[in-house]
């Protein structure tokens, strides 16, 4: 195993996302690894709205909560001695993890999935999966509870 010194984790602000980056933080720990932290706004999903639902006050609201969800990660790195960088980046979700750990030279994505099988994974395809399928950086699922 080599040494690990950029560990890119995703997170969506959910709890289930917690046990990833826990995982990702203890190897950054033990590897003296950076933590780059990245939550997506993913506004494709709103594409269907009206534009006078207000747009903007959406986009505020996702950017708050991204913004949320890297302050967590950064709270998780720093009790354990683990410097962490924060991203908020716009788009395809799976498009902008595999962007950004090639981009910033990362050496690990470590992310949750949520082991869903079946006709679920099939409907909702997974990000985990696509990521898994299109990333030249290695990635490391976590398993987590809804």
């Amino acid at each position: 195993m080599g040494r690990y010194e950029r560990i890119l984790v995703p997170t969506d602000g959910s709890d289930a996302t917690i046990e990833a980056v826990q995982q990702a933080v203890d190897l950054a720990a033990e590897h003296g690894a950076t933590i780059h932290a990245l939550y997506v706004v993913n506004s494709a999903s709103f594409a269907g709205l009206p534009m006078d639902s207000s747009w903007e006050n959406v986009s505020a609201m996702l950017s708050e909560e991204g913004s949320t969800a890297l302050d967590d990660v950064a709270a998780v790195a720093e009790d354990h001695g683990v410097d962490a960088e924060r991203e908020l980046a716009d788009g395809n979700p799976a498009r902008e993890i595999v962007r950004y750990a090639e981009d910033e030279d990362c050496d690990l994505v470590v992310m949750g999935t949520h082991g869903r099988g079946g006709i679920d994974r099939l409907l909702l395809g997974s990000v985990a999966e696509k990521v898994v399928r299109s990333s030249t950086v290695p990635v490391l699922t976590v398993r987590v509870d809804e």
